[in-house]
């Protein structure tokens, strides 16, 4: 059997141009040192169109029974890992394929590099297909859901050998340029499948790469070469362009650099883009403004549960001269009737969270103003998703929520799917410990349908998923849709020199 799926694996290799055709015997000897095998026995069965998760799950379980691994998530992922890279082209193999498709024209060199990193495996096509994806009409736009099954669980036998680990810093996060290629062990994942495209941003070295869960189309992260703090500057709307410029059908945008409103990973400085068109981007100008010296700026309030500026130019350094202007406005600016605080204690509050695109022969930028203070009613952030809502989002609204995409929890899969039994048995939700906290959010939303049956209850419940994220995204922002909101907002704008068209 080991034979028969080192031949089908390698065919794998071959049939998607991970692997020449003259390096099979190469491969195949890679392949029986991991496996700490001598001998090998060429099958005579022939193998096409191979099946990439059946053939690792049969090498797996070959691997489990030769105790070369234990059997869990955890230890099968660091050995698949290592299997995939038998496979694998070197980086300058890959760098050098992807510029010379690149002179041709960007999206090619795309293409080909995120094809490889489905090929690879890096990207487990099997594990994105689980995600559960849906779209809901909302006040503004047609906003996406997904619910991320793609994240394996750690199992606790994994849990309980990471404590063992010693610690270690390198490498220094899952961002560091380092992880090309490292092995990686039970508190950090296998990235030897895993390769960078080396890029220049604000004429200093970065790294171009996809993200291995592909929350949307070709979700890509742009990273510092060096291991330092993000934060939201005019070097970053240089950067956001200089790449927008080197690949025109992408976007790219900004964490923004604070706690609450920031993404989870603050200590490397990073972008995330990708080939998409997100809801917000779809979402018209509300109110054109203009400021003096910029006229020639298009500028406008964006349709949008946040707070979003959008300003438009076929010169990016008008933009970024711009947007820098709002940037300084806004971290110093305090209005305390709409409990806007530019610091408390010493402590920042205010930052944006940026996008830029091209459209067309113009260069977009939309500036989303966040802040993050908290009270003793609201903990986790005034401008963050409020406790009822706690049951489906309770985690930060970063950039891709900022867009229009709701990446919910794991958890809600089980929890929707037992939701919706109940609902249509008329069986009590709070006598079950699992989903008694949707008990409230059912009751209130349960009485606008007439007819709640097997057939309709997933659609009802994705839709109110859908408007709970909509209500998430207004606790995010900093200006609500309200007559009091907008004119808040005016005062900030103000103050910053805009004025209405």
């Amino acid at each position: 059997m080991l034979y028969e799926n080192i031949k089908k694996l390698v065919q794998y290799g071959v049939e998607t141009g991970l692997t020449p055709a003259c390096e099979k015997n190469y491969t195949i000897n890679l392949l029986l040192d991991v496996f700490k095998e001598d001998e090998y026995v060429e099958p005579e069965e022939e193998y096409r169109d191979i099946d990439l998760e059946e053939v690792l799950n049969a090498l797996l379980d070959e691997a489990v029974k030769r105790n070369l691994i234990e059997d869990s998530v955890v230890y099968r992922d660091l050995f698949d890992t290592r299997l995939m890279n038998c496979l694998m082209p070197r980086p300058a193999q890959v760098q050098n394929e992807f510029w010379s498709r690149y002179e041709k024209d960007p999206q090619e060199a795309t293409d080909y590099f995120y094809k490889l990193s489905q090929d690879s495996d890096y990207i487990r096509r099997y594990r994105v297909k689980k995600d559960q994806k849906w779209t809901v009409d909302s006040e503004y736009g047609k906003i996406d859901i997904t619910i991320n099954l793609s994240k394996p669980e750690k199992d606790p036998k994994a849990i309980a050998a990471a404590k063992l680990v010693k610690s270690s810093s390198y490498p220094k996060c899952l961002l560091c340029p380092e992880n090309e290629g490292y092995a990686g062990r039970v508190n950090h994942p296998a990235r030897e499948n895993h390769r960078i495209i080396p890029i220049t941003v604000n004429d200093s070295p970065w790294g171009f790469q996809y993200s291995p869960y592909v929350y949307y189309n070709e979700h890509c992260i742009v990273f510092n070469s060096q291991h330092v703090p993000m934060k939201i500057e005019k070097n970053t709307f240089i950067k956001l362009f200089d790449f927008v410029k080197l690949f025109p059908h992408y976007f790219l945008g900004s964490n923004a650099d604070l706690p609450i409103v920031g993404g989870s990973i603050l200590s490397h400085d990073h972008f995330q883009g990708g080939h998409y068109t997100f809801a917000m981007a779809k979402a018209p100008i509300e109110k054109h403004v203009t400021i003096p010296g910029y006229e020639d700026v298009e500028a406008g309030i964006v349709k949008w549960p946040l707070s979003v500026l959008r300003i438009r130019h076929k010169d990016e350094k008008r933009l970024i001269e711009l947007a820098t202007h709002v940037l300084e406005a806004w971290r110093g600016y305090t209005d305390e009737s709409a409990f806007i605080f530019a610091e408390t204690d010493g402590e920042p509050h205010n930052t944006i969270t940026p996008i830029a695109r091209r459209s067309g022969d113009m260069f977009e930028l939309d500036l989303t103003l966040r802040n993050n203070i908290t009270t003793d009613e609201h903990p986790l952030g005034v401008y963050h998703p409020h406790a009822e809502y706690h049951h489906i989002k309770k985690e930060n609204i970063g950039l891709i929520e900022v867009m229009g995409l709701a990446v919910l929890p794991s958890r809600l899969k089980g929890e929707l799917a037992k939701l919706a039994e109940y609902i249509v048995s008329g069986r009590d939700i709070r006598s079950d410990e699992e989903i008694e906290k949707h008990a409230d959010w059912v009751e209130g939303f349960l009485p606008k349908y007439p007819s709640v049956t097997a057939e309709n209850v997933d659609e009802i419940l994705k839709k109110e998923v859908g408007l709970v994220f909509e209500k998430v995204l207004e606790d995010a922002g900093v200006y609500k849709f309200t007559p009091e909101g907008r004119e808040a907002f005016a005062r900030f704008l103000h103050a910053a020199g805009f004025q209405e068209k």
